[in-house]
């Protein structure tokens, strides 16, 4: 088959990896695989083009931009698509008018969140709209998919959940040579401990709410230090917020990292602080690399992390847990 993934960009994140690796089975299964970004190309476009997976940015400007329809359309067509498959609204309700009339096969949206947080804005109502050119939505947890039915008034015969994956074979657990590698990387002594998480530094991933839990754990006389790899607008703001907190040296902000495989493996405990998610990439890049968790019950986490099994589960915002559970482990 012809198939065309519509995406936002590619920068490094969640969605984008799951979309490379689908595309990447996708090739080895003897299908065209083409990549439309609806803005820019982004950082791993030279990682799908390098297993033979064109990509192509429509550039669209800021607010409503219909020259983005034309170009999508065009490039639609010199994939000669059969399957288009979009993420997330913005790139479904755009993709669904630009193909209009053309002679797709099968049109999929996989909504990679919790759904629709505001099923009154202009992008929810947009993307309802679109359900008629639409043969199934594809949500990345049963808690995603429960959600978007009950709230959002999308046809429930086109909701199906299925759960991202990852490539397992990238990971492996974590082990002392790794853990005294990372230490040594970042100036710590051989004996303390290592919180690490790995996302983009966007309001609901709550990193700051991260940083006060682990300043009560440096409070309780913990020897331990906090690794938060990943880039984004909120940067400046968490520097600031470690200095506050006198933790300088003790929270280490890594920004964009390409080797998450090997940073996981030095870490000793996995935090993931969000006040929203569907299936955690990131969780999953933990479970692979065999280590104990502390997450946020909110989206599809608890699919993934066992209260009490292979991780603790806490209520978001509220730090008092995350510090009494990261604590704990």
């Amino acid at each position: 088959m012809n198939i065309c993934h519509v995406v936002e960009n590619l920068d490094r994140g969640g969605l984008e990896r799951a979309v490379i690796d689908l595309a990447a089975a996708q090739v080895a299964r003897g299908h065209r695989v083409h990549i439309l970004c609806l803005f820019e190309r982004g950082q791993l476009a030279d990682e799908a083009e390098g297993f033979g997976v064109p990509v192509r940015a429509c550039r669209k400007r800021a607010g409503i931009d219909l020259g983005v329809l034309w170009r999508l359309r065009g490039a639609l067509r010199d994939a000669a698509a059969e399957i288009l498959h979009t993420h997330n609204a913005t790139a479904h309700y755009h993709a669904t008018a630009a193909a209009f009339g053309l002679r797709l096969r099968r049109r999929v949206s996989t909504r990679h969140g919790m759904g629709a947080l505001d099923t009154t804005s202009r992008r929810e109502a947009l993307f309802r709209r679109s359900m008629p050119f639409t043969d199934a939505v594809a949500t990345v947890c049963e808690a995603a998919r429960a959600e978007l039915a009950r709230g959002s008034a999308l046809p429930v015969d086109k909701l199906v959940a299925v759960p991202n994956g990852i490539r397992v074979e990238r990971f492996a657990p974590a082990d002392h040579a790794s853990r005294a590698a990372l230490r040594a990387e970042l100036g710590l002594p051989a004996g303390t401990g290592v919180f690490g998480t790995v996302g983009r530094l966007n309001p609901v991933k709550d990193h700051a709410g991260l940083v006060l839990a682990f300043a009560e754990v440096r409070q309780a006389g913990i020897d331990a230090a906090l690794v938060i790899a990943g880039d984004g607008a909120l940067r400046g703001e968490l520097e600031t917020l470690v200095v506050a907190k006198g933790l300088a040296g003790r929270v280490f902000l890594l920004g964009d990292r390409s080797d998450v495989a090997q940073l996981l493996r030095g870490f000793d405990v996995f935090v993931l602080s969000s006040l929203s998610e569907g299936y955690s990439i990131a969780l999953l890049e933990a479970c692979a690399s065999a280590l104990p968790i502390v997450a946020t019950h909110v989206g599809g986490n608890a699919e993934i992390v066992r209260d009490g099994i292979n991780g603790l589960l806490v209520p978001p915002r509220d730090r008092g847990a995350l510090a009494a559970s990261m604590r704990a482990l």
